[in-house]
């Protein structure tokens, strides 16, 4: 239910938002919303006084006022406020709808007691705002008091879309998103109490006022208007035991949330209360066409919600479309807007009456694709069918071993197995496949089945289930079944998106057959690895029996595992939807043209057998980039790497550094000469390029794992074997020790430095190119830098390294490659640039004028001359040192040394002419 922890109000914001509620109350304010160029959209304010409760309203439409158009109405997120979809309000109103937003009953700015989508309070708060919009000269009817109108929403907002649905058959078609189906399945699943949604969900909706909720001051109910029934004092067993903590919620819902809280289970009463507020109490009557989004890192509001909903309303003769996002209420990516389009989408096609718009396929679902180490994110790519698999379809059954095992529930159910955690959970759920997970289980609380190493790939699309037998030395017993995905090791496991499936047993003293289901997910699981089903009996989101008791669990039937597959869901190659790049036939027809015509690219050269030891060799490079026909960034560019060295590449900004690197990295093409890596011409994407390990500005970690499992993470998304990572000596020359096994968000930035040089090393690339890799650190860090530096190169590979850092790069490097504008300066060992320059220093008896310094760099046959706190730094072209001494003799220069000047610094700066 997009669940969020209001903030503590002040007092003086109270108040200001009570005046202003009063003004607004019973009237309209008319707002212009400018975006850009886009069309103006006009927003109009309103409160609608309602039985018990006033509801804070706004109205946005764009373009002609006198068009008659549809209309959409967009939910919340529980906790939320109107405010939370003003974004997609104003998008659709320019798409050429009229928009109403909300807020429900006792969030944002609306009064009322919080019913949960209660169909005698919050649900006809819907259909009156049906009844006003039919009154509305901008909305289309199909009939007297019949507006053309969908329903969108996630969560709470979801719902509140399905059962209105189901209550009001004026609703046209509706989009619900991550929303639940039957709410005490959400919070009571298999009769066991989820205890940390359902605390997180009753807390966000008790931090509010906790006397009797109406309107404001100054804005009464119309007159004649009932009061609530959920405002008024509850008597019995509606009671709540504090009614001061009841907050903005009902009585009735307080109450049941203290029982249940209190028993750690949940009692029929309980249960029959949410079904009363569920969409499911009237999913008979749901027939309109519905477009439901689900996300696949849900543990509130799971993948079982969203089946249930697709079959009873396909049952009903409506058309539906389910999309599986990678995010969920646990958090990770919610695909916010791809889902905004699909929705507008979906009611273009089934609210406008657009035959041509493309609401999507029956079934898409969002599968990670690798890493963005750059943006530290899953790449999400689309796979989808022409018709909704449902959960159970293709099964494959896997063996597991068999035997019965025993564990224990502890007293006090402590301590819990680990899986799910609200905001966490959902941010790896999307990684699982890359390897990724953080689940646990607690050693003798619990039972695990493996079966063989799979011997090819198996895509588990659906939710697995299995049949055991359970005894309780209780009679009773509580478990949580869920699915690991098992490394070749035997030990590495993930838990696909950390999802758990819970279920109480009853009657199982001497034992009893249950068939379980398992969470929903869509997983793929590489063949050698393996699957393991564990039963534990505890976990950190569910409330488990406080008394101790002995459970003996072991496999029936044939003992395997039973997983659905759907192997007609195909997957797309990049990361857009299918039906958004689809091209015409006259596109393809244009672009057939274009290859023909357009000139060939030329191949790339065949590999030199005689450069095959050479790192790397560049010759006559240039590159000018588009706008800049007048100047180079590189220009006939030549030199040659070999193996062993620490090569520094020098020039001051906008030298050609950075656009050098590129074109090496066969990230940019050259407009003219060659760079051969190993005797092989770098083209993009050229295999040679697998030799080569870059670092450049930093890299992105996950700053919740350790730094162990980034580079795990990094390396699977490479689609290399891991056995040729070469993990354990990479990390050997970072020198991280035992830091690894800590959390990325703990390291100091030298730290994180040296994890990224060490991505940069996995796999042992025999050429490693550094792009400030001392950036930033402190002078034990750059220390330790460059104590890696030398220790790669130790081993005959070759390190490029681009620095400001003159220093370090002279104590680093064995030999220099100096640029300035595009070309080189100079290049050869370390030594012979700072030994033989042809720099001298000049000191002289007191202060060195600019005047002097002027003259002495007009002499004939010095090249430059610079005023530096040791004295005069001269660059000699063509004229001797005894020529220098005769000449400032002549001009009466007090002279007190000449000699040599060796420090790179200086060198550098004399060689590009002080530019730097």
């Amino acid at each position: 239910m997009q669940i969020r922890i209001p903030r503590p109000r002040r007092r003086g914001r109270w108040l200001a938002g009570t005046a202003a509620f009063a003004v607004l109350a019973g009237a309209g304010t008319w707002t212009a919303v400018a975006d850009g160029d886009a069309p103006a959209v006009h927003r109009e304010d309103r409160v609608h006084q309602m039985p018990g409760a006033g509801v804070d309203t706004s109205f946005f439409t764009s373009g002609d006022p006198d068009r008659r158009r549809p209309a959409v109405l967009i939910g919340h997120g529980f906790g939320g406020s109107k405010d939370d979809v003003r974004e997609q309000a104003e998008r659709l109103a320019r798409d050429g709808y009229a928009v109403l937003t909300w807020s429900a009953r006792g969030f944002g700015a609306s009064t009322g007691r919080i019913g949960l989508n209660d169909p005698a309070h919050e649900v006809k708060d819907v259909s009156r705002l049906l009844d006003w919009l039919a009154r509305r000269p901008e909305v289309r009817l199909d009939a007297d008091g019949d507006p053309r109108v969908g329903v969108a929403g996630a969560s709470y907002g979801g719902a509140a879309a399905l059962l209105a649905a189901g209550h009001d058959r004026r609703v046209d078609a509706i989009a619900p998103s991550i929303t639940y189906w039957n709410l005490a399945d959400a919070l009571f699943p298999e009769g066991v109490f989820k205890k940390l949604w359902a605390g997180l969900f009753f807390t966000a909706g008790a931090a509010g006022p906790t006397g009797p909720t109406g309107p404001p001051p100054g804005v009464a109910d119309p007159p004649g208007a009932p009061r609530a029934a959920t405002g008024a004092p509850a008597t019995g067993a509606d009671a709540p035991a504090d009614p001061e903590g009841c907050g903005r919620f009902s009585a009735e819902l307080c109450a049941m949330y203290e029982r249940v809280a209190v028993a750690g289970e949940p009692d029929p009463a309980a249960r029959a209360l949410l079904e009363r507020r569920s969409p499911s109490a009237v999913g008979d009557r749901i027939a309109v066409p519905t477009l439901i989004v689900q996300g696949q890192s849900d543990s509130l509001f799971p993948l079982s919600h969203a089946d249930a909903m697709a079959q009873r309303i396909k049952a009903n003769g409506a058309p539906v479309a389910v999309d599986w996002i990678s995010g969920g209420h646990d958090g990770g990516d919610r695909e916010q807007r791809r889902i905004e389009n699909r929705v507008t989408a979906w009611f273009d096609r089934h609210l406008n009456g657009d035959r041509g718009a493309d609401p999507g396929p029956a079934f898409r679902v969002s599968r990670t694709g690798g890493f963005d180490s750059g943006e530290g994110h899953a790449v999400l790519r689309g796979a989808w069918d022409d018709r909704y698999p449902g959960l159970h379809g293709g099964v494959r059954n896997i063996p597991l071993t068999a035997g019965e095992q025993r564990f224990s529930n502890p007293a006090g159910a402590a301590p819990p197995a680990v899986s799910a955690v609200p905001g966490i959970s959902g941010a790896l759920g999307q990684f699982s496949s890359l390897g990724v997970g953080f689940a646990t289980d607690v050693p003798g609380r619990h039972a695990r089945f493996d079966s063989r190493p799979l011997p090819d790939d198996l895509r588990i699309t659906g939710s697995p289930r299995v049949r055991v037998k359970v005894a309780s030395t209780t009679g009773d017993a509580v478990l949580f079944a869920k699915v690991y995905d098992v490394g070749p090791d035997g030990r590495t496991q993930v838990l696909p998106a950390q999802l758990v499936a819970p279920v109480r047993i009853t009657g199982a003293r001497t034992g009893k057959e249950v068939t379980l289901t398992l969470p929903a997910v869509d997983h793929r699981v590489e063949a050698g690895h393996r699957l393991r089903l564990v039963l534990s009996a505890t976990d950190l989101g569910y409330a488990s029996p406080v008394a101790p008791a002995r459970y003996t669990v072991g496999l029936t039937g044939a003992g395997e595992l039973a997983v659905p597959t759907a192997p007609a869901v195909r997957t797309q190659d990049t990361g857009l939807p299918w039906w958004t790049w689809a091209l015409p036939a006259g596109g393809a027809a244009l672009a057939a043209a274009l290859l023909l015509t357009a000139r060939r690219r030329a191949t790339a050269p065949a590999p030199d057998p005689g450069r095959a030891d050479v790192p790397l060799e560049i010759t006559g490079l240039a590159k000018r980039y588009a706008g800049a026909s007048d100047r180079y960034a590189v220009r006939d560019l030549s030199f040659r790497v070999e193996k062993g060295q620490v090569l520094g590449l020098l020039g001051p900004n906008g030298a050609g550094k950075t656009t050098t690197l590129r074109m090496l990295m066969g990230l940019i093409r050259p407009d003219e000469g060659e760079i051969r890596v190993f005797g092989h011409a770098i083209r993009p994407g050229a295999p040679v390029l697998s030799r080569v390990g870059a670092f450049v500005e930093g890299a992105g970690f996950l700053p919740h794992l350790s730094g162990r499992e980034n580079l795990d993470l990094y390396w699977r998304a490479t689609g290399r074997p891991a056995a040729d990572a070469h993990a354990e000596e990479a990390l050997e020359i970072a020198g991280l020790g035992d830091a690894l096994a800590r959390a990325v968000r703990t390291y100091s930035q030298g730290m994180r430095q040296r994890l990224a040089i060490a991505q940069a090393m996995l796999g042992l690339p025999d050429l490693l190119i550094l792009d400030e890799p001392t950036n930033g650190l402190d002078p034990p860090q750059i220390r330790e830098m460059r104590d890696v530096m030398i220790r790669y190169a130790a081993g005959g590979r070759t390190v490029i390294v681009s620095s400001h850092l003159l220093s370090e790069v002279e104590q680093s490097c064995t030999h220099l490659v100096v640029m300035d504008r595009g070309r080189l300066v100079q290049a050869g060992p370390v030594a012979e640039i700072t030994g033989e320059s042809d720099t001298v220093l000049v000191t002289l008896a007191g202060e060195i004028s600019e005047p002097l310094a002027e003259k002495v760099a007009a002499l004939p046959g010095v090249g430059s001359a610079r005023r530096t706190e040791d004295g005069l730094l001269v660059r000699l072209d063509g004229a001797t040192t005894t020529a220098l001494i005769g000449e400032l003799v002549r001009l009466d220069v007090p002279l007190t040394g000449v000699g040599p000047y060796r420090r790179l610094e200086d060198a550098f700066l004399t060689l590009i002419g002080g530019s730097a």
